[in-house]
């Protein structure tokens, strides 16, 4: 199973080289990340594919949006006269087209087949990780033991990134107001029964995100799965009632507050080794304790991103 979805993995890669319409693009982007979710499922890392499939569900909607806010969704003359011209094309040349693409996946896929490890690959750090982790890092999940414990500086500069990301977005804008009183309605209160449904789930999505947080070290879960379902909540406010009361700038500036706050924990914890002077009695306590910290600072400085980039682009950009 697994081989071929890495085969539908690296077909769906060539697809949004190939494309060059933008829409197509997007698409096929969210299809790729869907595939990238059940492979890491498959590999045994639900955390990760959960993340992966709640982040890409969220950039696909936040891509097509950003489409019909510039374009409306409408293609270019020149690339509709274009079409025309391909559709007008012989089935050889399209098979043509095609066959490049498809012989270097069908290439790649034998390397991957004759490289494959066999019986005498060396597990020994995964072997480490899955028997040490409970010990070293505390907890019940090896995902969040391994990204707040043994890999935790991989996790802050990833953090740093969405912080620069952003920062990047708010500066570079077009739009110089950071708050507004009013602005575009969602078109999405033309549906009675969607803002029903939206109005169920929101309260449901902001519980479920908390779960996450909460308990993401002793269950599939943790900061970034439950910060996505955070803002998603944000949105959804957004959608039902057109709130317009968030300040940018604020949550900028909570999202660098949070981010410093987490990285000197990391850094007082892991690095200075503190550790090692806490007692054995006290130990899971204390671990226990730094994972759900960290675990809602990360989940809140993720919410922060993806509700910023959202009102930014979509709620306030809009008028």
């Amino acid at each position: 199973m697994i081989y071929a979805m890495l085969v539908f993995w690296i077909l769906t890669a060539l697809l949004i080289v190939k494309e060059r319409r933008a829409i197509r693009i997007i698409l096929y982007f969210g299809a790729f990340s869907f595939i990238t979710a059940i492979c890491f499922f498959l590999l045994g890392s639900p955390d990760v594919a959960m993340a992966e499939a709640a982040i890409s569900t969220f950039a696909t909607i936040f891509f097509v949006i950003c489409v019909e806010k510039y374009t409306n969704l409408q293609i270019d003359e020149a690339e509709k006269a274009s079409d025309r011209q391909e559709d007008k094309k012989p089935l050889t040349y399209h098979l043509k087209k095609f066959l490049p693409p498809l012989g270097f996946t069908v290439f790649l896929c034998a390397l991957f087949i004759h490289f494959l490890p066999d019986n005498t690959v060396n597990t020994f750090l995964k072997d480490q990780y899955v028997e040490r982790f409970a010990f070293d890092v505390g907890g019940e999940n090896a995902v969040t033991a391994i990204y707040l414990g043994y890999r935790v500086y991989d996790t802050l500069f990833e953090a740093l990134i969405l912080v620069i990301t952003v920062v990047a977005v708010s500066h570079m804008s077009w739009f110089d107001k950071t708050s507004v009183a009013d602005g575009r309605r969602s078109d999405i209160q033309r549906s009675g029964m969607a803002v029903f449904t939206i109005r169920i789930i929101a309260p449901i999505l902001l519980l479920f995100g908390v779960y996450l947080i909460m308990n993401g070290h002793i269950s599939p879960g943790g900061g970034f799965q439950g910060g996505v379902a955070i803002a998603s909540f944000f949105i959804c406010r957004y959608m039902i009632y057109n709130i317009y009361d968030i300040s940018i700038d604020k949550i900028i500036r909570a999202e660098k507050a949070v981010f410093v706050v987490a990285a000197l924990i990391a850094v007082a914890a892991i690095f200075l080794g503190v550790w090692a002077r806490v007692p054995a009695a006290y130990l899971d306590l204390y671990q226990g304790t730094y994972l759900l910290i960290m675990n809602a600072l990360i989940g809140v400085k993720v919410a922060c991103t993806f509700i910023v980039l959202f009102y930014r682009f979509v709620a306030i950009e809009r008028l």
